[in-house]
């Protein structure tokens, strides 16, 4: 059982609490085994934590709603059924910027599209969901176009050197063909919005720069959009120190899903302890996603869907 508070920001809280919509009736309607007691600017949440995040998202989803349409009853059932993205008003996404061969790179759902948004207010953003929800994909969409519109000079992305069950000491070569495969992600995200000659010299030069969390330690990150990808597998420290890197003129992301970590099970999970202590931190925004987000080939979902049942069975 898990305690967590979740705060309404962009909106008046008077809004949110509208006794009209009553949008807390919905969510006890919905969400039968939580429990809801709201508290002035925030909203308290107990129960199961997997429970809890598909919470947080849909709260997102009204409260995007709210600030930008004039929500209903109907509206809200809707949402709380998971289908805030039928009632865009754009079912074509948002471009974020133009790509190799002039691709399109879009955000292509609502949560994807309040990524986009929340980098308009916040120097740092939280992106929490599950695999294939575009959260590293995205972020490094928001970033090049960072770059290209010189809002920032450079490009970090990194990730904690996490063992996901394989050793990497067994891989040939030196410490940077070793962790390659491990950032591969990452270069293939890049190699889709940057031509690959132009890409060569900007990591040669540094304009962008892929590297293991370790060598983030003792930095300052000034004027560089940061990208801290697979953040469930960092520690207590290892997240502290990242999120105390942040310099003059920066920006910070940090992805994640919870639902998988590599850590050993008596480590602490840095993603998951941030969720709760930085929630109204001003300058800071988390956002959720979740399987309705998911673009890859439709059979993700699918999978998705299917361990998250065994693993509450479980």
């Amino acid at each position: 059982m898990e305690k967590f508070e979740y705060y309404i920001k962009e909106i008046h809280p008077s809004d949110f609490f509208n006794s009209e919509i009553d949008i807390i009736k919905n969510l006890r309607k919905k969400f039968k085994k939580l429990k809801f007691i709201s508290k002035g600017d925030k909203l308290i949440i107990e129960g199961q934590s997997d429970e809890i995040i598909k919470v947080c998202v849909i709260l997102d989803n009204l409260i995007y709603f709210i600030k930008n349409e004039n929500i209903n009853e109907s509206n809200i059932i809707e949402i709380l059924n998971g289908n805030g993205d039928k009632l865009l008003r754009s079912e074509n996404g948002r471009v974020i910027l133009y790509g190799v061969n002039k691709k399109k790179i879009k955000a292509h759902t609502l949560n994807q599209i309040k990524l986009v948004e929340s980098f308009e207010r916040n120097d740092m953003v939280f992106a929490i969901g599950p695999a294939g929800t575009g959260k590293t994909y995205t972020g490094i969409a928001i970033a090049v176009k960072a770059l290209k519109s010189k809002i920032v000079k450079r490009i970090i992305l990194t990730r904690p050197a996490v063992e996901a069950g394989e050793n990497l000491g067994f891989l040939p070569g030196d410490l940077k063909d070793k962790l390659d495969p491990y950032m591969q992600p990452l270069y293939d995200a890049l190699k889709e919005m940057i031509p690959v000659e132009k890409l060569e010299d900007y990591i040669k030069r540094g304009i962008i720069e892929i590297a293991p969390l370790a060598y983030m330690r003792g930095r300052t990150l000034d004027n560089a959009f940061v990208i801290l990808d697979e953040g469930q597998n960092t520690t207590h420290n290892q997240m502290k120190m990242f999120l105390t890197r942040m310099g003059k003129s920066a920006k910070f992301m940090i992805t994640g899903d919870p639902g998988q970590i590599d850590l050993p099970r008596s480590a602490i999970s840095g993603l998951k302890e941030a969720n709760i202590i930085l929630q109204n931190i001003e300058g800071i925004d988390i956002v959720y996603l979740d399987d309705k987000d998911v673009i890859r080939h439709k059979v993700v979902k699918k999978i998705i869907e299917a361990y998250k049942k065994t693993e509450h069975a479980n």
